[in-house]
């Protein structure tokens, strides 16, 4: 029998954790990227492990050319016509600096953009050549890309133009391989924002509470259900764009 694998980045923990533990219980192997939360990653693992799925970890900094080129390398080893199928990408990993416009130092500027923006577009590429009829991208968004966030520059811009490639993407590889795009809200406090700040924007929604994890997640499995929906980003957001 050929199995159905997905390729997750950023998978080690956080939204990338929800979204390959969602994909291991709807049966899929999967190949897990990570960076540095090697920790995590084998939790990670030993969890989807245990639902009876075959999980193959890789570590990689993706802004590098050539890891990333090694992680394609590494998926093509699992590969087989027979035994093996890669059905499903999920751009999942990201970074989010922080510097208003006037101070972002270029280095921030250039690993959100290479992380969030050219590595998706890499491994969409790779992928699609790998897919056959019913393969399925999902880049994760977020709601932060329909704002003017001046506090993360990069992370905001590099967002808006995923979600400019989801389409182009969408248009490029149909009708074999849909790219679709998933916008959360908010869901998981970052080191990056004190409780009291979070406090303040949840409140500021008109559902007044952050997203569950499986609000979010459920949006990947109905991407993968609904064959008829390709060049679309679901935005799950509790109300924040109405803000």
């Amino acid at each position: 029998m050929t199995k159905s694998l997905a390729l997750v980045t950023g998978g080690a923990h956080r939204l990338g954790k929800a979204f390959a533990l969602t994909l291991a219980s709807m049966g899929y192997d999967l190949l897990l990227h990570y960076h540095s939360s090697e920790e995590q990653a084998q939790r990670t693992k030993a969890e989807i492990e245990s639902l009876g799925v075959k999980v193959n970890l890789f570590k990689a900094d993706l802004t590098q050319p050539d890891q990333t080129q090694s992680l394609i390398s590494n998926l093509d080893s699992l590969l087989s016509p027979a035994t093996c199928r890669l059905l499903l990408l999920v751009n999942s990993a990201a970074i989010m600096p922080v510097g208003n416009p006037r101070e972002l130092q270029l280095k921030d500027w250039d690993s959100a953009l290479d992380l969030n923006l050219r590595v998706p577009f890499l491994l969409a590429q790779e992928a699609a050549k790998r897919m056959t009829a019913g393969g399925l991208i999902v880049n994760i968004t977020d709601i932060g890309a329909q704002k003017a966030w001046s506090r993360y520059p990069s992370y905001t811009v590099s967002k808006s133009a995923l979600e400019s490639l989801t389409k182009l993407l969408a248009r490029a590889f149909a009708p074999n391989v849909r790219v679709n795009a998933i916008a959360p809200g908010l869901v998981l406090r970052s080191d990056g924002i004190t409780q009291e700040e979070w406090d303040k924007l949840v409140n500021r929604l008109p559902l007044k509470r952050a997203a569950a994890l499986d609000e979010i997640t459920s949006s990947l499995e109905f991407l993968i259900k609904n064959e008829y929906i390709t060049g679309q980003t679901i935005v799950v957001d509790g109300g924040y764009s109405l803000v």
